[in-house]
C-alpha cells in the first residue's frame, strides 16, 4: 500500500455523527452524585466566614466540602521558577483572588439541587484592593501574596549573554503590541468523574489531552501511588491546551468520591469555564528593531510583561517559548530577551493553541512592518533581505533553537504568488488615489515556530489478533486531530494489512503502559513515528514464521504490502498472508497476543514548522467595520502524511488566528469583574465572519524522525494574527496610522481613524 500523503476521510466521524462517542457526560454510573462548585463573585478578599447549614439540610444534599474539610493540597506549582509564595489551594483558603476561584463543593443527588444548594450558602467576604492592570500590578501597593519575595512579581527570564546592538544602527523604531487575552471555549467543558471501584483503585474519566500525565497530577494530589489510580479519556470536545491539567476542580473528585462512597459526576456550566478554564495569551509586548536604511536587520529587543493571573500556572512560563523563538525566520546579528510574568486578580492562564509561539510570531512580526514602514520598503522585501537562508541549516539561534530544516523565501513566494500580490498593491493604490472609503489592506506574516517542544518522547505498540487483524496502541490520546485514521494509514503502509483490519486504541493508563499529552503539535513525528517503528518490527516477527511456513530462508523474503503477502523474492504467486501467519501463532502460544512489537520513540530534538500568511482585508472608513477577504495560508509541515487531516489543522489555526486578531478578548472591569463571561458577551468567531480559506502546500522534510514530518496543529495560528493585524494596520498606513492593538474591533478602527483625520 501506499496511503502516506493521500487524502483518507477520517474513519473516527461516524461513530460520532450516530451519536456513539463515548465522552464522560455519556458514562453511566451506579448510583452517582453531582458536584457543583460555589466560585467567587469577588476578585480579591478574604473569607471571613462560610454559613452551610443551610444548604446541608435541602433534601437531596449529600455532603458539602470547604478548604478546612480537605486534608490534601495545595495544587502543585507547573514551574519551579515560580515564587513558592504563590501556590494556590484546592479550594480557597482565608482569601480568593479572582472571580471564578471554587471556594464549596456541593454533593447532592442530581445537578440541579446541587446548584440550587450554593445559593443557600453563605459566605461573608472581607473586599479587598483589587489590581487588574499586569503593568499596574508591578508596582501596585495591591498584593495578592504578603509572603511573595517580589510584589506580585511571579518570575524572571533573560536570554543570558545576549544584547541587542542599537547605537551602530542607522534606524531604530519601536512598537509596542498587546497579545489580547483569549478563552479558550471548547465545545466540552471540563467534565470529569471519578470512582473508587472494587478493585480498590480510582478510577478516573477525563476529558482532557492525554490521561497519563492527569494520573500523575491526580495520584501527586491525593497521596496515591499511580498504580492506584486508573484514568479514561475516550472522546474529548476540544481543548486547545486549556485542558493539559487537571483544573483543582477536577483534581479533588476522587477525594469526594472516597469521603461520600460514591461515583461523582462534575459537570460545569459555560460561565463556569469561561471564568475557571486558564486563559490564553495575555502578554504586552515592547519590541525593538534597528538596522540600515537599505533593509537590514541587525538588532532586536523583545521585553514581555506577562498576564498570570492569580495564580502562576503555565501561562507564567510562557514567555520561555518567546525567548525560544525570538527572531523567528531572521538572520538578526545581535538580539536581547527580557520578561517579567506578573499576578494580577483575574482567571490563571495556561497553554493555548501555539503557547508561547503565536506570541514571539505576532511581536517579530509586527516589529518588522514597523520597521520597514520607517525605512519606506515594502515589508516583504525586508523579509526576504533577512531570511535564514537554506543553506544554513541545521543551525542554532542564538537562543538556543535547534532549527532542523526551513526554506523561508520559498514559503513567502509562493504565498505572495498565490496571492496575486503586486496586482493587489496596485487595486490598494487606485482605492486610496481615488479616495474610496472602502479600503483594502494588505498583510504579511512570515514565520516559524516549534513542535515537539516538550515531552519529545511517545509510545506506540502494535499487535497481531487473530484472522490477521492488527490492534495498536497509542501514547497519543486525541481531541479532533484524526490519530486513529492516520495510524491506520502508517499501519496499512508497513504491513499491508487493510486499514479496515486495524483498531486503534487510546486514552487509558491500563491499557496502554505510557504517553504524554497531545499538545504542541507533537503526534505524528513522536505517537506516528512510534507506531511506524512498532509496525516494521511486527513485519519482522511475522517474516520469521512466514520463512518457515514456506521453507525459505529469511533474508530471500519480502513483503509485498499491495498484497499483504510474504513471498520469496522473485516468485510472488506464492505467498503467506496475516491470517496464515495468526493461524500458525495461534497453535504456538495460549493468550490472545499472538505477536507484539512496542516502540517508544525518542526524539533528538523539536522540528521546526515554518511558513507565510498573507491576509486581504476590506475596511469601511467610515464605520471602521473589517471584513476579512482572503487568507492564503503557506504552511510548510515537513512530509504530509494525510493532506485532508492537515487542511483541517490547518483550518482551525486560521479561524483562531483571525478570531484573536478581529473579534475575541477576554475582558475585566477595574474591579476585576469579567465582561465577557459567557457566549452572548464573548464574540466567539463562526463560519459567517470566515472567508474559504487558500492553503498553498510546501513540503520540506526534517531528519528528526523517520517519517519526515514536523507540527501542523498549531501553525495556522502563528500566522494568521500577525498577518491580519499587518494587514488592518496596513490598510490605514497612509493616513499616518503605524499601530493598532487586537482585537481589531470596529468601534477600536473607527476611533482611530477619527483621531489621525480630525
Amino acid at each position: 500500500m501506499d496511503l502516506r500523503g493521500t487524502s483518507v476521510r477520517r474513519r473516527e466521524d461516524a461513530p460520532l455523527l450516530r451519536g456513539e462517542g463515548t465522552f464522560v457526560g455519556d458514562i453511566e454510573f451506579d448510583n452517582p452524585a453531582y458536584v457543583h462548585y460555589l466560585t467567587s463573585t469577588i476578585a480579591h478578599a478574604k473569607v471571613l466566614s462560610i454559613e452551610t447549614s443551610a444548604a446541608l439540610s435541602m433534601p437531596g444534599v449529600i455532603d458539602i466540602v470547604t478548604n478546612a474539610d480537605l486534608d490534601i493540597g495545595p495544587y502543585p506549582s507547573a514551574n519551579p521558577l515560580f515564587d513558592e509564595a504563590m501556590v494556590r489551594p484546592l479550594l480557597a483558603d482565608d482569601r480568593v483572588r479572582f472571580v471564578g476561584e471554587p471556594v464549596v463543593a456541593i454533593v447532592a443527588e442530581s445537578p440541579s439541587i446541587a446548584t440550587d444548594a450554593a445559593e443557600l450558602i453563605e459566605i461573608d467576604y472581607q473586599p479587598l484592593d483589587v489590581v487588574v492592570d499586569v503593568e499596574a500590578a508591578l508596582d501596585s501597593q495591591v498584593l495578592l501574596f504578603d509572603e511573595a519575595a517580589e510584589g506580585n512579581v511571579v518570575c524572571r527570564m533573560e536570554a543570558e549573554g545576549l544584547e541587542a546592538d542599537f547605537a551602530s544602527c542607522e534606524v531604530v523604531t519601536e512598537v509596542r503590541t498587546v497579545n489580547n487575552r483569549l478563552a479558550p471555549a471548547p465545545i466540552e467543558t471540563r467534565v470529569a468523574a471519578a470512582e473508587w471501584r472494587n478493585d480498590g483503585r480510582l478510577h478516573c474519566f477525563n476529558a482532557g489531552q492525554g490521561p497519563h500525565p492527569v494520573r500523575a497530577a491526580i495520584a501527586s494530589i491525593l497521596g496515591l501511588d499511580k498504580e492506584q489510580v486508573r484514568v479514561v479519556s475516550r472522546d474529548v470536545g476540544g481543548s486547545f491546551g486549556a485542558k493539559a491539567r487537571p483544573s483543582p476542580e477536577e483534581a479533588i473528585l476522587g477525594w469526594i468520591s472516597k469521603r461520600v462512597d460514591r461515583p461523582v459526576v462534575w459537570v460545569p456550566s459555560r460561565s463556569d469555564d469561561m471564568v475557571g478554564l486558564g486563559h490564553g495569551r495575555g502578554q504586552i509586548q515592547y519590541c525593538r528593531i534597528g538596522g540600515t536604511a537599505a533593509g537590514d536587520i541587525t538588532a532586536y529587543h523583545l521585553h514581555v510583561v506577562q498576564e498570570a493571573g492569580a495564580y502562576p500556572a503555565g501561562g507564567a512560563g510562557l514567555p520561555a517559548n518567546a525567548r525560544a523563538m525570538l527572531t523567528g525566520c531572521y538572520d538578526i546579528p545581535s538580539v536581547g530577551f527580557s520578561s517579567v510574568s506578573v499576578v494580577t486578580n483575574t482567571t490563571p492562564t495556561g497553554a493555548y493553541r501555539g503557547a508561547g509561539r503565536p506570541e514571539a510570531a505576532a511581536a517579530i512580526e509586527r516589529a518588522v512592518d514597523a520597521f520597514a514602514a520607517e525605512i519606506g520598503m515594502d515589508s516583504t522585501e525586508v523579509r526576504r533581505r533577512n531570511f535564514l537562508s537554506p543553506q544554513s541549516f541545521p543551525l542554532t539561534t542564538k537562543t538556543g533553537s535547534a532549527y532542523d530544516s526551513g526554506e523561508y523565501e520559498a514559503s513567502l513566494d509562493a504565498a505572495l504568488a498565490a496571492s496575486d500580490y503586486e496586482a493587489l498593491r496596485t487595486e490598494q493604490a487606485r482605492r486610496r488615489l481615488n479616495k474610496e472609503t472602502c479600503l483594502l489592506g494588505i498583510g504579511v506574516a512570515s514565520y516559524v515556530e516549534r513542535t515537539a517542544g516538550a515531552g519529545r518522547s511517545e509510545y506506540g505498540g502494535v499487535e497481531l489478533l487473530s484472522g490477521g487483524k492488527l490492534l495498536a496502541r497509542t501514547g497519543s490520546s486525541p481531541y479532533g486531530q484524526g490519530h486513529h485514521t492516520a495510524w491506520a494509514m502508517l499501519i496499512a503502509d508497513a504491513t499491508g494489512v487493510a486499514m479496515d483490519d486495524i483498531e486503534v486504541v487510546h486514552g487509558d493508563t491500563d491499557e496502554i503502559p505510557q504517553g504524554g499529552i497531545t499538545g504542541g503539535s507533537r503526534s505524528v513525528q513522536l505517537a506516528g513515528a512510534a507506531i511506524w517503528e512498532s509496525s516494521a518490527l511486527l513485519v519482522d516477527q511475522a517474516k520469521k514464521i512466514a520463512a518457515d511456513l514456506l521453507e525459505a530462508s529469511e533474508e530471500d523474503l519480502s513483503l509485498n504490502t499491495d498484497s499483504g503477502l510474504f513471498h520469496v523474492v522473485g516468485t510472488p504467486s506464492i505467498g503467506v498472508s496475516w491470517p496464515d501467519i495468526a493461524k500458525f501463532a495461534e497453535t504456538q502460544t495460549d493468550g490472545p497476543r499472538l505477536l507484539h512489537a512496542e516502540e517508544v520513540f525518542d526524539s533528538e530534538g523539536p522540528t521546526f514548522p515554518f511558513g507565510t500568511h498573507v491576509a486581504l482585508i476590506e475596511l469601511d472608513v467610515e464605520t471602521g467595520a473589517i471584513e476579512l477577504k482572503r487568507l492564503i495560508a503557506c504552511d510548510d509541515a515537513g512530509v504530509i502524511l494525510n493532506p485532508l487531516l492537515a487542511d483541517g489543522q490547518v483550518h482551525g489555526g486560521l479561524a483562531q488566528g483571525a478570531a484573536q486578531a478581529l473579534v475575541e478578548e477576554f475582558r475585566y472591569d477595574e474591579y476585576g469583574n469579567p465582561l465577557t463571561s459567557n457566549f452572548a458577551d464573548y464574540p466567539v468567531i463562526s463560519a459567517t465572519e470566515l472567508p474559504m480559506f487558500e492553503r498553498v502546500v510546501l513540503e520540506t522534510p526534517t531528519h528528526i524522525n523517520p517519517l519526515g514530518a514536523k507540527g501542523i496543529g498549531e501553525s495556522g495560528t502563528v500566522g494568521a494574527t500577525p498577518a491580519i493585524q499587518n494587514a488592518v494596520i496596513d490598510a490605514l498606513s497612509h493616513l499616518g496610522i503605524r499601530h493598532l492593538d487586537m482585537p481589531l474591533t470596529p468601534e477600536k478602527v473607527w476611533r482611530e481613524i477619527e483621531a489621525f483625520t480630525a
